[in-house]
């Protein structure tokens, strides 16, 4: 057994209680996993999980409150004020049927048993201060060399819960990385049983990988057959070609630098994945031997559309994320009016987000065009902030006038009623100091039939 005294891990106070706790009862108990390799890389950790020669029961039986979140595997869920800590028993997995979970798991007395069994080797390192570093299986090193490297037979593991051949690019790309040899070559041959891993999980592993230091990392899950199973649309775009002016990659290598470009934001890394989807569907050309993508934006909604249903995204991100999309290919008129139609017709509080979309899709393009088109783009950032500054109307929210307003003046309700507010906000957008409620009532009149309107009000 290999053992690091010299390390020192600082241990926040509540989980050191814990162990103290387990301690003073005669048990061993380490920190473990994620929350030992990010604190040795001087990352902070998102959780800080137990291990324990202790029996569920035991556990439960040493603090006040806790929850039975995974006890079938070993694992409750002890919570010291409002801090919830996962606290699990050594344990040995039997046979795996479902690419996931294990038919049954046994206890064990022993710890090295206990990190035999996790994903990989960065992974299953264990600590504490009685202790010091516990690391059997070459973690360290392997922290040292950036490299991930399943735990013993990456075969065995992957065939223990498939998502981890996703784990390993994604640990990868967040933490920068390389994938050892002979697990690269385990998920090339293995990619196909992510099949049996449901949509949700895919979806996690995935917008983790998309939000990390390097989203291009999704490249190697197009090499080693991931993206294949998971999502083929993209080994579509890696192939396609874009033989004109404005380009100098292919759609997919394109994609992957605008991944890069844009803040680690997950709405904003969705919509640089899924903003050329359409291109292979509409992939044209001419004469002169140069290729076109007419129409390619929304033919890019609706596969963005479907794949995220596919993957079980919520409601409101599948919205955002389709409007961006539908959205990224416009260059409004470096006019104001131009500009205030464009953040009507995606909703104002998009349009700071389609301008980092606009810009990202640029560094994605052929080097000789990027100047001149970050400079229209400052251009168009200047009269939006003076749109701003200035607080034009745009949207209907905004208009001095109400479809209330409408009716009080004798309008009946019904859709005529949205029509005549749709006009008034579109006159609005192009000429904003006509944004006051007597000139649209009186233009409203107008719109409805001289003065109809008001007669309809004085025979009220």
């Amino acid at each position: 057994m290999t053992d690091y005294r010299k390390l020192y891990i600082s241990i926040p106070e509540k989980a050191d209680q814990i162990l103290q706790i387990l301690h003073e009862n005669h048990f061993e108990a380490f920190v473990v996993g994620g929350c030992v390799r990010d604190s040795i890389l001087g990352r902070e950790p998102e959780d800080w999980d137990i291990t324990t020669s202790a029996s569920p029961q035991q556990v439960k039986a040493l603090f006040a409150k806790t929850a039975d979140t995974g006890i079938a595997h070993g694992t409750v869920t002890v919570v010291l004020d409002q801090d919830t800590f996962e606290v699990t028993t050594y344990r040995i997995d039997g046979a795996y049927e479902d690419c996931r979970h294990p038919k049954e798991v046994t206890f064990t007395p022993d710890l090295k048993e206990d990190l035999r069994r996790r994903d990989f080797t960065v992974n299953a390192m264990a600590y504490s201060h009685e202790s010091g570093l516990i690391d059997e299986f070459g973690g360290m090193e392997d922290l040292e060399n950036r490299v991930i490297r399943c735990v013993g037979d990456p075969a065995e593991r992957f065939s223990e819960d498939a998502l981890r051949m996703m784990r390993a690019v994604r640990f990868a790309a967040q933490l920068g990385f390389a994938v050892d040899g002979d697990t690269r070559a385990a998920i090339c041959r293995m990619s196909g049983n992510l099949r049996h891993i449901s949509a949700e999980r895919i979806q996690t592993e995935l917008v983790k990988l998309l939000i990390s230091p390097h989203p291009d990392w999704l490249r190697l899950a197009y090499e080693c057959g991931i993206t294949a199973v998971v999502l083929p649309e993209f080994d579509r775009i890696m192939q396609q070609r874009q033989n004109n002016p404005h380009h100098a990659y292919t759609t997919g290598e394109h994609t992957l630098i605008t991944l890069q470009s844009i803040p680690a934001e997950r709405l904003l890394r969705l919509t640089m994945l899924f903003h050329d989807m359409g291109k292979p569907e509409v992939f044209t050309t001419d004469e002169n031997g140069r290729d076109h993508f007419k129409g390619h934006a929304a033919h890019s909604e609706a596969i963005a559309r479907e794949i995220m249903k596919r993957l079980k995204f919520d409601n409101d991100t599948l919205r955002t994320v389709c409007n961006l999309v539908r959205n990224h290919s416009w260059y409004p008129q470096l006019t104001a009016h131009d500009v205030r139609v464009c953040a009507y017709q995606m909703g104002p509080e998009l349009f700071d987000s389609f301008l980092l979309v606009k810009r990202a899709d640029i560094m994605g393009h052929h080097p000789d065009v990027v100047q001149e088109k970050l400079s229209y783009l400052r251009e168009v950032k200047r009269i939006w902030r003076d749109i701003r500054l200035r607080g034009d109307c745009l949207s209907l929210k905004e208009l001095r006038l109400t479809g209330r307003d409408l009716i009080e003046d004798g309008m009946k309700p019904g859709p005529a009623v949205g029509g005549i507010l749709q006009e008034l906000l579109m006159e609005v957008l192009e000429h904003p100091a006509r944004n006051e409620r007597e000139y649209l009532l009186g233009r409203s009149r107008m719109l409805r039939g001289g003065n109809d309107g008001l007669e309809r009000a004085a025979a009220g």
